[in-house]
Parts: structure tokens; C-alpha cells; sequence
């Protein structure tokens, strides 16, 4: 089998030298040129499986080898070296589509693992991410479709990535595809809930203490960001990291580093940072609530996820794929929607999105009998369609309840009834509410009614 083959382009003799030889040792081929227009000859000449390219060229830069190799041979990964401290020149060219960068003076291990990165990557059968994305980010509307091909894009390079939209639509899906068709698939997929963990917690939880640290720390503690290592970190509701941990988060972006409760030297930390919020950061940056350095660094490529509401076209092969995996977990025969109820449900606009569509779901199945949900089984608020969710149905806010817990107040209400109302014969309560004993008995252990 023919080695890798990667091209270095620098104009600096000495660090052409170290480069090609830390790579040979790698076991890959390389080639060297001097300038853009020497690079682009080569690149049109023959197949190389990465370009490793400096930001200051004779006859331009970087960042004019990174387009045209996007435009001219987009199978191509190419990273750049920056000089220390040019975090704008490196974002610039993540944002052109670069794979990756590195800083000098050049860190070796860094630079092994960039590379590793990067040949796996190209290893990659060029459909395999379309074939992920296809089979678990269901829908056939334009905007999917765009979707899918986002992630595609964004999963050859090694750049953050924001992913916003509403509640319920699938952010960690997409984040989950990201990593499953890019260079770190066999790595680590660490997702953080960072609205979940107390703050006075959070930043042990993410970059680990030492023994002794604090009251409690009775022995090394790894965090989650090393958990991630040779993976990718997916920072979930990264609008409500608190700001002195927004700081910290910062350097770990820019440098690629993070310092341990306790421990008094830097480590570095080879993981790749995705994070999503149902929440506007622009709109936290002007009031202050948001660092806008952060914004920057991790709102390299941004991906919006679209509501259901925007796509009604793609509820039906929602619908389908829902109804067909909650009938295998209830043990129940396939269960088919009524044309007049999956004309209910594309009509009405789902502010609790892809999630309140598995609750409405859930419930008419259990209530249906025959195996066919009809309009009646379909339980679904008064809202105005076109009209923004007011409370997003996975976050409740000052007290309320979220949808989903409301309907399962509603559905442990009736069942107690009728079990109250037939002594506690399930099979007499089951026949009361017009469903299986099998769903009822289902429904009851979800419940917790027992």
C-alpha cells in the first residue's frame, strides 16, 4: 500500500527540514514548495492526501492557498502554521475551510496529531458522512437537504462549530453526525449539559483538580474536557456558562490548553469544541452577558437548525419513524397515523418541535386501539401557527411546565382513575381507557404509578 503523501509549503528552509522529517517518521511521503504558484502546479500535478501550508508566502499567503484549493481540489485537506499569537489569521482560515491550524514555534506533538488527523480523515470513504446524516437526520425538505450537506462540509474540518435553533430540533444530533463522519469518529463524544452543572462545580467538572485542591478533593479528578481527548467536547446551552468560566473557555479554544483546579502548569488537550444553544449570542453579547471574544472563537461556522414548523413537509417520515421505534419499545404490533391525523399534524406548528412531536405521539399510541391513530388520539394545544414557541418545551422557566410533564399529568390522572374506578383491574382499566393491556401496563411503569 502507497504511503500517505502530504505537501509543506513554507518559504523557511530550516523549518521545511523539521517538518518533512518529523512527517518521514510518520511513515508519509512528503513534497515541499516554496511559494503559492509552486504549491498550485503541484496541487494541479498530482493526488496529496494534505497540504501543510504557512501564512506568509513570497508571492501571497495562507490564506490564498486555502481558497484555491477549496475552489480547485476540494478533496484536499489543508491546515496552516500561524505565527504565535495570530488567533485572527487562523480563524480567518478556518473560515475559508481550512482542516485545522498550528501555532508556531511549532509544538511536534501537535503537530503529529494534526497530521494523524487529517490522513484518517481523507481515509474516509467520501459518502460516508451523506449516508449517516441520511439515515438518523430524517426529512426530505430543501432545508434538510442543506442541512445534511452542511454537516458534510463542516466534518472535514477540525474548526468549531455553533449550532443553534429551537429547542427539540436535534442540536446534539448534528453535533453527534459532525463527530461520527469527521477524523475523530473513533475518538470520544463528550456532551455537557453546561446549564446543568452548579457553578461553584463547574469548573472542576470540566478541567479536572488535584488532590488536595479543595475541602473534598481527596484524590486526582480527571475533567470532562480531558474525558474528550483525541475526540470532540460538545458544549450544550453554552449561553449559560457563567462569564469567569467563559475566560477559561477561551484560552482552551485559542490555545488548545487548560489548567486543572490545583495544578500550578498548563496541559495540552487535543479535542475538537462544538457547542449549541436554543438561546440568541448576539443578542447576549450586547448586553454583556456573553464574552464577544468567545462568540468569535467558537461562532467560527455557525449551523441553524430549522424548527418543524418551517419544514411540515417531513412530519409524515417523522411521524413514521417515531411511531415504528415506540411500538419495538412498547412491544406492540406497527401502528399506523390515519391520513386525517397526519393531516392534523402537519397543520399544527409544534413549538416544542421534533420532541413534542415523540410526546403527541407517545400518548395517542398508548390511547389508540386497532393499531391506527385517528384524530381523536392526537392531543395538541391551542397555538397559532406561525407563532414563535413562548417557553421552549425542554427549559421551563420561573416555575412553569413544560409541555411534556404536562401531558403526563393529564395521562397519570386518568389512568389512576380508572384503576381507581375498577379496584385496580388493569385489564378492566385498560378496556376504560380504550387501550391494550399491554399499553396500559407500559404506560404505568413510565409513569411511575406504581
Amino acid at each position: 500500500m502507497s504511503k500517505p503523501v502530504v505537501l509543506i509549503v513554507d518559504d523557511e528552509p530550516d523549518l521545511l527540514e523539521l517538518v518533512s522529517l518529523t512527517l518521514s517518521r510518520m511513515s508519509l511521503e512528503t513534497h515541499t514548495a516554496a511559494d503559492v504558484a509552486s504549491a498550485q502546479r503541484l496541487l494541479k500535478a498530482q493526488h496529496f492526501d494534505l497540504c501543510l501550508t504557512d501564512m506568509r508566502l513570497p508571492d501571497g499567503d495562507g490564506l490564498d492557498l486555502v481558497e484555491w484549493i477549496q475552489t480547485h481540489r476540494t478533496d484536499v485537506p489543508v491546515a496552516v502554521i500561524t505565527a504565535h499569537g495570530n488567533i485572527q489569521s487562523a480563524v480567518r482560515a478556518l473560515k475559508l475551510g481550512a482542516f485545522d491550524f498550528v501555532s508556531k514555534p511549532l509544538d511536534l506533538s501537535v503537530l503529529r496529531k494534526l497530521v494523524g488527523s487529517a490522513i484518517k480523515l481523507g481515509a474516509r470513504a467520501d459518502d460516508a458522512t451523506a449516508t449517516t446524516a441520511s439515515a438518523r437526520l430524517l426529512g426530505h425538505s430543501p432545508i434538510m437537504q442543506q442541512l445534511r450537506e452542511m454537516i458534510g462540509r463542516v466534518a472535514r474540518s477540525q474548526a468549531p462549530v455553533h449550532i443553534y435553533g429551537e429547542s427539540g430540533t436535534g442540536k446534539e444530533l448534528v453535533a453527534r453526525l459532525i463527530h461520527e463522519s469527521g477524523a475523530r469518529s473513533e475518538g470520544p463524544f463528550v456532551p455537557v449539559n453546561c446549564g446543568a452543572i452548579p457553578t461553584e462545580l463547574m469548573e472542576s467538572e470540566l478541567f479536572g483538580h488535584k488532590r488536595g485542591s479543595f475541602t473534598g478533593a481527596v484524590a486526582d479528578k480527571k475533567g470532562l474536557v480531558q474525558s474528550a481527548e483525541g475526540g470532540t467536547l460538545f458544549l450544550d446551552e453554552v449561553a449559560d456558562l457563567p462569564l469567569h468560566m467563559q475566560v477559561k473557555l477561551l484560552r482552551l479554544v485559542q490555545e488548545k490548553t487548560i489548567r486543572p483546579v490545583g495544578e500550578s502548569r498548563e496541559e495540552s488537550v487535543d479535542v475538537r469544541i462544538l457547542s449549541a444553544t436554543h438561546k440568541n449570542l448576539s443578542d447576549l453579547v450586547a448586553e454583556g452577558r456573553f464574552r464577544e471574544d468567545l462568540f468569535y472563537r467558537i461562532n467560527v461556522i455557525e449551523l441553524r437548525v430549522a424548527s418543524l414548523r418551517e419544514r411540515p413537509e417531513d412530519i409524515p417520515v417523522l411521524a413514521g419513524a417515531i411511531l415504528a421505534r415506540l411500538c419495538r419499545r412498547m412491544k406492540m404490533e406497527t401502528a399506523r397515523i390515519s391520513a386525517e391525523a397526519m393531516q392534523a399534524l402537519q397543520a399544527y406548528p409544534f413549538p416544542g418541535n421534533v420532541r413534542e412531536l415523540e410526546n403527541v405521539l407517545e400518548r395517542a399510541l398508548t390511547l389508540s386501539t386497532g393499531g391506527v391513530i385517528t384524530p381523536e388520539h392526537i392531543k395538541l394545544r391551542a397555538v397559532q401557527r406561525g407563532a414563535a414557541p413562548h417557553t421552549p418545551a425542554s427549559a421551563p422557566v420561573n416555575g412553569s411546565v413544560g409541555l411534556g410533564h404536562q401531558l403526563e399529568d393529564i395521562e397519570r390522572e386518568a389512568i389512576v382513575k380508572a384503576l381507581e374506578k375498577t379496584r385496580y383491574n388493569k385489564t378492566a382499566a385498560a378496556k376504560l381507557l380504550g387501550m391494550t393491556f399491554r399499553a396500559l401496563r407500559y404506560r404505568i411503569k413510565k409513569l411511575g404509578i406504581e
